[in-house]
């Protein structure tokens, strides 16, 4: 089996971890936030780099905003794979999205 990681973002810069695992049977994705660039966000409106209909599952980190501010677009784009998370990341992250709305 071979698999395939790419970084998206977060990687050599400080926000925006996006990062998709292909294992060729599954897509993984870690992780889905927002990157700054002097303080602003420059990535919400942003077209992903993959399809986000091909992703299987969203591994969630924790809830800080550049590991989740862009799930709302993901699904919006039409991923319908399940969400992990611990469970305070998933209290926090609905926090999160019901003060941005």
């Amino acid at each position: 089996m071979n698999s395939k990681i790419t970084f998206y973002s977060g990687a050599e810069e400080v926000t925006g971890a996006n990062f998709l695992l292909d294992t060729g049977t599954t897509r993984l994705l870690v992780d889905c936030g927002t990157r700054e660039e002097h303080g602003v966000d420059v990535s919400v409106s942003e077209a992903f780099s993959y399809d986000p209909k091909t992703v299987d599952v969203l591994l969630v980190t924790h809830a800080h905003q550049d590991h989740i501010g862009r799930i709302p677009k993901l699904v919006r784009d039409g991923f319908r794979g399940g969400i992990y998370s611990t469970p305070a990341t998933r209290d926090i992250a609905a926090i999160m999205f019901n003060d941005a709305l």
